[in-house]
């Protein structure tokens, strides 16, 4: 369905998997749409670089077998059957000793925990789904729920590190609702998907789906302000380049949507203030395999990272000439003293301290090292956010809201903000009455 020139004008503001689904889906409606992403790169947490003469994400990705929103986007794109799934498993690293954590036996012999602490961490692990059924979780604070549910030993020994790496000094705050949410996604032992080509087949995939039924991507086009008033927008681009809108649907982060809209627009965005934390990441180009296991947290190690993923466990290594990937990760504050250091030197660092968890691995097996920064990754949510999280719609404008901030209490991953999208995309759709989607183009 190619769209006419008269047909209303929307513009997505963001080349991540939300925007680039969002505009997918409206071009494929009718629409006329135009995507802008700043980057020169389309993907967000998704974009990658060159190596030799393949490209490599910057960060880690992987697809679950629940992930409807996303594998359906991949239907529609003839992708979906290109997705190679893997049985992965689970290490852990407590005090520099390694550890498999993935069965009962594992559990048994995890000598970090006394016998009593294993035995009530395997009962209330499998209880713990439905212990969560029926009760405000959105309301009561993560540390006070498992502290009372696993004790205090296995909070403060297992979890206090592993939640204060992800969401920072306020881990015990966030509501039990998010952490419960992730726990019914991930599991030690779990079947992950990855899509043969890597996430650039992918971002390539919906591009050209936009542009084949009439949609506009633009590349290196940051917007530098916003106006959005009653049933029209104005979007001003470098060097003054004006575009007219219908309707804009912003998928960037807040705080950075308050830096370009105009005074009017900003008195009229959500007061919502989230704190986000931005990730370091190191990928390591091994010459042999570091372990088998996929996920390894890394808890009170003395190393400035606190999680390693073998990506070759799951992706393999025929993309990356037989080398083996792996990511290793520290989610910090965008203002912290680590996400401001030099890339090489924390590259030396990091090559130093992961050698000292696996002293078998020799600095001639660490063939390269590349670190990227993102300042935008995981929102920390305050408690009894679910009465506080943003309207998608911006009142008295025309500009809809599709960000992290809205995924809540799913899990922020390329699943919900496909999932995000949709909902974005109806809601334009009933207000435009359009006609139900044509079928992509494949």
């Amino acid at each position: 369905m190619t769209p006419s020139t008269t047909a209303p004008h929307v513009v997505v503001i963001g080349g991540g998997i939300c925007g680039l689904a969002t505009a997918h889906r409206l071009a494929h409606r009718g629409t006329r749409v135009t995507l802008l992403e700043a980057g020169d790169q389309l993907g967000g947490l998704g974009t990658f670089f060159p190596y030799d003469d393949r490209r490599i994400e910057r960060f880690y990705h992987c697809i679950m077998p629940s992930d409807a929103g996303l594998l359906g986007l991949l239907d529609e794109l003839g992708l979906k059957d290109s997705v190679r799934w893997r049985k992965t498993t689970m290490g852990m690293v407590v005090a520099g000793r390694r550890y498999p954590f993935n069965s009962a036996f594992d559990l048994l012999r995890f000598s970090p925990l006394r016998l009593r602490d294993r035995l009530r961490f395997g009962l209330v692990s499998v209880l713990l789904r439905r212990l969560g059924r029926g009760r405000d979780l959105d309301a009561l604070r993560a540390e006070d729920w498992l502290r009372g549910l696993y004790g205090d030993t296995v909070w403060d020994r297992l979890f206090a590190p592993m939640f204060g790496s992800k969401f920072g000094p306020s881990f015990g705050d966030v509501p039990a609702l998010y952490l419960w949410q992730r726990l019914g996604r991930e599991r030690n032992v779990a079947t992950r998907g990855y899509p043969a080509g890597g996430y650039k087949v992918i971002i390539d995939a919906v591009r050209d789906s936009i542009e084949q039924a009439g949609g506009t991507v633009r590349t290196s086009t940051p917007v530098r302000r916003l106006h959005s008033a009653g049933d029209s927008s104005i979007i001003t681009l470098d060097g003054g380049e004006v575009l007219g809108a219908d309707h804009v649907v912003s998928t960037v982060p807040l705080p950075l949507l308050r830096r370009i809209a105009d005074d009017a627009l900003a008195a009229r965005l959500p007061r919502t203030d989230l704190p986000y934390q931005g990730v370091v990441t190191a990928v390591f180009f091994l010459r042999r395999r570091l372990t088998g296991h996929y996920w390894t947290p890394v808890l009170r190690s003395g190393t400035e990272f606190d999680g390693v993923v073998a990506m070759s466990e799951l992706a393999g290594t025929e993309a990356t000439g037989g080398r083996h990937l792996v990511y290793v990760m520290r989610y910090t504050d965008r203002d912290s003293q680590l996400y401001l250091d030099d890339e090489t030197a924390i590259a030396a660092r990091w090559s130093a301290q992961l050698r000292g968890l696996y002293p078998d691995l020799g600095p001639e097996e660490i063939e390269d090292v590349r670190v990227f920064k993102a300042p935008f990754v995981e929102p920390v949510y305050p408690l009894g956010y679910l009465s506080q999280r943003p309207a998608v719609a911006v009142a008295g404008t025309n500009l809809l809201l599709a960000t992290t901030a809205h995924v809540y209490p799913e899990v922020t991953s390329w699943n919900s903000s496909v999932a995000l999208a949709n909902d974005v995309v109806d809601r334009i759709a009933a207000e435009l009455d359009q006609p139900a989607a044509a079928e992509p183009v494949r």
